[in-house]
């Protein structure tokens, strides 16, 4: 277990143990205190003139746009007055950056969010999960890694990116520390799942602990946390143009830490990700296990931005010539094992089975027997998505969410691919969305499924939690997906309906049924994500020019293996 650091409040630093001499605290905080040196970079949109003046809300002022070398249009971001603080209405609530009043929610959103920030010396590091008096705290008042990407995105589209800051160093510090579970050591790259401060006004002192998995439920260490703390330090220097954190040694050996533990050559024959059950958003028994897309989408995401991070050195060469020959084999295996539509379901439903050598068209041995009953009804003539798993003999068809739109983010899917995605949700608006956004994967596991795969778990009961329940957190990926792939009008739809129920339910963690009409049953109220994710979806919508720091433009070199989705041939 990893010592604590106890940190007096008139600022002097006790420690247990020593920890490693590149993060002293005194270099931390000093680090925390310059400011950061502003570079000028254009930040560019993935949708065409035509599409983006759809995008932008009525209120939006006209961007200028510029032609690139090859004639098509750009829409670049304005970056001025990135470091000004944001413009303020009521108590420490942001007025719009057009100058209407927002959404009467926004305010009572944006002091709920406040309330949730955690300071550690003074400075805050981060949000806590959830603030609800009304039930046992568990492990809902520490700072969760996942968790708090949303809210720093919120911060830093409302320009205050010191949060985000001390956050990504408290972190990469954390990720120093020797990390045991029982007698079994973790690798050097993994990063905290979570962590909590606590205040001990007797001794004047305060202590931050770290949980790597140890105090899990499964004990289950978290893969995503790693690829997420790379996500949002880009997330962080697109959006200031400060290079200097991103450049710092210590970042640049968190990064390849992380992928050091991702990149390493096994007995794996697939470029996808092997995981276990439980180490990501899903984090109980839920059948998620080997090659889930969640983890695959980060991972594809985590690469490409280490690419844009590290420093194209002697030093870093080794790692970026792995990251290229890895994105090039996952992007081609992702595109095409994972891609479902009409015409490949029917080609899956038509399998020859046991078959042998690399002429094989049925590669992974799937029985066709296995294709459930409700993925016939569910998939539309137009439209496909990214199935949830795929290994031997096995094909995991549910839709997921975060997989999905990550996927769009990332560009791991193509141009066609994420426009059939989008096909899919307004196809599928009541089974995806119904009266609250958004499920975090369809369809839900029951009756016998159900009692095997979760090991009766009963709070993955049907329609419930990570079992087909409904998570307003994801509301900012869909609406981060609908504006890149120029389908505003999706976004705004599901937004519109979180409005009408989100502040008048406390913000709830997650919400159960079919359609997602009742509150969850063990949900925590006040969900800082919940907050956050509305927050972000919202800002994003009002000014489009956020989703850069979000989205990755398309890579030409890593060829799709279809020029046309067959959604469209129909």
């Amino acid at each position: 277990m990893p010592s604590p650091v106890d940190v007096s409040q008139n600022g002097n630093a006790r420690q247990a143990e020593a920890a490693p001499s590149l993060f002293e605290i005194e270099e931390d905080l000093a680090r925390l205190l310059e400011r950061p040196r502003q570079v000028n970079i254009e930040r560019k949109r993935s949708f065409d003139e035509r599409s983006f003046s759809e995008m932008s809300m009525t209120h939006s002022p006209p961007r200028q746009v510029y032609k690139n070398s090859e004639n098509s249009s750009r829409v670049f971001d304005n970056m001025v007055g990135v470091y000004s603080p944001g413009r303020w209405s009521g108590i420490h609530t942001p007025r719009s950056t057009f100058g209407y009043e927002p959404h009467p929610i926004i305010g009572e959103a944006w002091e709920a969010l406040r309330r949730s920030i955690v300071n550690f010396r003074d400075q805050p590091v981060g949000t806590i999960a959830a603030i609800d008096n009304s039930a046992e705290e568990l492990n809902y008042d520490q700072v969760f890694v996942r968790d708090f990407v949303p809210s720093a995105l919120a911060f830093l589209m409302n320009g205050e990116p010191d949060i985000v800051k001390n956050f990504l160093l408290k972190t990469l510090r954390l990720q120093s520390r020797e990390k045991k579970i029982d007698q079994f050591k973790l690798g050097d790259g993994v990063m905290p799942a979570s962590f909590k401060v606590s205040h001990d006004p007797v001794r004047n002192y305060e202590t931050i602990t770290a949980d790597f998995g140890e105090s899990a439920i499964g004990r289950v260490a978290p893969v995503d946390s790693g690829f997420w703390w790379i996500i949002l330090l880009r997330a962080y220097t697109k959006s200031t143009g400060d290079t200097s954190l991103a450049e710092m040694p210590e970042c640049q050996r968190g990064i390849r830490l992380i992928l050091e533990l991702c990149l390493s050559e096994g007995f794996d024959t697939f470029p996808t990700l092997l995981c276990a059950d439980g180490c990501s958003m899903i984090d109980r028994r839920m059948g998620v296990y080997g090659y889930p897309i969640e983890i695959q989408a980060l991972f594809f995401m985590a690469l490409r931005c280490a690419l844009f991070l590290l420093k194209h050195d002697e030093e870093n060469r080794e790692c970026c010539d792995a990251i290229i020959k890895r994105l090039h084999a996952l992007s081609f295996h992702m595109r095409s094992y994972y891609w479902l539509d009409i015409k490949q379901l029917n080609d899956i439903y038509r399998y020859k089975t046991e078959e042998y050598s690399h002429t094989a068209v049925n590669k992974f041995n799937v029985m066709p027997d296995s294709l459930p009953e409700w993925v016939f009804d569910f998939m539309p003539t137009r439209g496909g998505y990214f199935i949830g798993n795929v290994s031997p003999a096995h094909m995991d068809f549910r839709w997921f969410c975060l997989g999905n739109c990550i996927s769009i983010l990332s560009s791991l899917a193509t141009p066609e691919q994420a426009s059939a995605i989008m096909d899919l949700v307004e196809s599928r608006w009541q089974e995806l969305v119904g009266e609250m956004p958004l499920k975090i994967c369809y369809p839900a596991m029951e009756g016998h499924e159900w009692r095997i795969v979760t090991g009766c778990d009963p709070k993955n009961t049907s329609w419930s939690y990570h079992n087909g329940g409904t998570w307003p957190v994801l509301l900012w990926l869909l609406t981060a997906a609908a504006i890149k792939t120029g389908r505003p009008q999706i976004a705004r739809r599901a937004i519109e309906l979180a409005e009408s129920r989100l502040l008048k339910d406390s913000w709830p963690e997650y919400y159960d049924g079919k359609l997602g009409r009742f509150i969850g049953k063990q949900a925590r109220k006040f969900q800082t994500w919940s907050i956050a994710g509305y927050l972000v979806a919202r800002m994003m919508l009002e000014d489009p020019s956020h989703l850069g720091m979000i989205s990755l433009e398309e890579d030409k070199q890593m060829k799709p293996t279809m020029k046309r989705s067959a959604s469209w041939t129909c």
